[in-house]
């Protein structure tokens, strides 16, 4: 029973019961005070009349004061009810008749989809990342205005209930590609487990917010069960972990000694305040730049006029000594590596994922946090100037926002930017919208949980598109591309046309990766291209 069915029924009880209970003192009132009795079915036409203002019939005037004020309560109760019924009957049928009819069931034909259940920011990552496949989905969502919104946005959408065998197989679940339940822990398994009556062979993923729930997932039935927020806090440390070690982080491997990397440029690095142009990259390292981030803002190709700064990430090709040589370019030049060096500010289960990398790599760090837990350094509001210096930040080098509610973050960003104009900050988000406000707050490099999450998902059911997914909104893709075979690069124009770069060719097995505009594409070629998701399908729509 919906809202306005409810208000309907509650509305004739108390239009019934208020009209029975006038006729019984209408009728009595009529042999008591004017002496005329009268039967309980004349008594209610009567008082249907008076509700109704059609009339009193034959019984007026009335003598008595008494029926007098009788008949004025009853004139005065019926308008009131009149006027109640506009706002709690009339008004919302007729929104209900004139309002969007969100589908509650998608179209039998469509198979080969994901079931997304439900929608979160989280998932227009994913519907990106589908979309440039030329994969279908359908949100099932239980929530009618949302449900609402999202088909006058244009988003393929049910309004059902996820946790039932009627809202998955208006899905059309049993012919879908995989389903994924992304609403809370307990929410997910029980879709999971409504999943397995419908069709268990179909690719099921549950994320999970706590990663030690994992098995009960898994026990329901789950193929995969991801964990977004460890990824997330080892992405963060690494953009500290990789100024201070030798190791390289989050590199795709392409060939067996070339490989495709992304450098956040440090604060102190020789790189700032240089153009791309003139930041002899190529020279020094040898590497190939493909794009870069400023800003949040993902290029691709770089404007050679690009003015490089810290939190400027780039991404780059080339083989693993290259790729050192240009890691060693984007490091500051001066790490203090005293206690105190990195602050970690929120030590949930981000916070904790971002300490323990930072000590498997030797980085010193405070950690701040409201609540008295083990492993807190500073007891305090991060917000709070006095706590971060307390935290050290005067003489910090970085800071690590591993806060959960947006809002807190950049207001933290904007405190942490104040108390020390040099400090690197490296910050989380939960939605990809708030990225910009992050850098506008002060932030040198912003990572969003949704996106963290969307590629996630997408890595999983896109498996077989061999797409090697960043973190960042950035695809590597090997794909053949017919309608390219017999040209050269150059006369290709596939940066150009599509967004994307060619950063490497597999012919008869082997990965060529020292390739100009002069080299021609074969037959059986494979291309391994990198860009964003609009670029990549770009790239599909004109090429394959």
């Amino acid at each position: 029973m919906n809202k306005w069915q409810r208000r309907t029924v509650y509305y004739s009880v108390l239009l019934i019961g208020s009209m029975l209970v006038f006729a019984v003192l209408y009728q009595n009132g009529m042999r008591i005070y004017e002496g005329e009795p009268k039967t309980f079915l004349h008594s209610l036409q009567i008082v249907v009349e008076t509700f109704t203002t059609t009339g009193f019939g034959s019984d007026s005037p009335w003598i008595s004061p008494e029926m007098n004020v009788l008949v004025i309560i009853m004139d005065l109760f019926g308008t009131l009810l009149i006027f109640m019924a506009f706002p709690v009957l009339a008004f919302p049928l007729l929104e209900e008749i004139l309002s969007t009819t969100v589908p509650k069931t998608v179209d039998g034909d469509l198979d080969d989809h994901v079931v997304i259940c439900t929608y979160t920011p989280r998932a227009d990552v994913l519907i990106d990342e589908l979309d440039s496949w030329d994969v279908d989905y359908v949100i099932v969502e239980p929530d009618r205005e949302r449900a609402t919104e999202l088909y006058e946005d244009d988003y393929r959408v049910i309004r059902a209930d996820p946790e039932s065998k009627a809202g998955l197989e208006g899905a059309n679940l049993s012919a879908a590609r995989a389903l994924v339940a992304d609403v809370s822990d307990q929410v997910d398994a029980s879709i999971v487990l409504t999943a397995q009556e419908i069709a268990d062979d179909v690719l099921t993923l549950s994320v999970v917010e706590e990663p030690d729930r994992a098995p009960y997932h898994r026990l329901a039935g789950a193929d995969e069960v991801l964990s977004p927020r460890p990824l997330l806090g080892q992405s963060l440390a690494s953009k500290v972990t990789t100024s201070v070690t030798s190791e390289l982080e989050e590199v795709v491997e392409i060939d067996d000694d070339f490989e495709i990397a992304e450098f956040p440029i440090h604060r102190g690095s020789q790189l700032v305040g240089k153009t791309l142009a003139e930041s002899g990259i190529r020279e020094q390292a040898g590497v190939n730049v493909i794009g870069a981030w400023f800003r949040g803002e993902f290029e691709t190709p770089p404007d050679p006029n690009a003015t490089l700064t810290n939190g400027t990430v780039l991404l780059a090709t080339g083989r693993e000594a290259q790729l050192e040589q240009l890691k060693d370019l984007t490091r500051s030049g001066m790490r203090r590596l005293d206690r105190g060096d990195t602050i970690v500010v929120g030590h949930g289960e981000v916070g904790q994922t971002v300490t323990d990398a930072l000590t498997d790599a030797g980085v010193q760090y405070t950690v701040v946090d409201q609540t008295d837990l083990e492993g807190v350094d500073v007891v305090g509001d991060a917000s709070d100037p006095e706590t971060l210096r307390e935290a050290g930040i005067d003489e910090a080098s970085a800071v690590i926002l591993a806060l959960p509610d947006d809002t807190t973050a950049e207001f933290t960003a904007l405190v942490a930017r104040d108390s020390n104009s040099d400090v690197e900050i490296i910050a989380r988000v939960e939605e990809s919208q708030s990225i910009p406000k992050m850098y506008q707050a002060g932030a040198d490099y912003v990572l969003a949980l949704a996106n963290v999450t969307g590629r996630m998902l997408a890595s999983q059911i896109l498996e077989e598109e061999d797409v090697l997914s960043m973190d960042q909104n950035v695809e590597v893709v090997r794909t053949h591309a017919s309608q390219l075979v017999g040209k050269t690069l150059g006369e290709a124009r596939v940066r150009s046309e599509s967004g994307c770069t060619v950063v490497g060719i597999e012919r008869d097995g082997t990965v060529l990766s020292d390739i100009g505009p002069e080299v021609r594409i074969e037959d059986e070629d494979e291309l391994i291209i990198a860009g964003t998701d609009d670029g990549v399908q770009r790239f599909t729509e004109l090429y394959t």
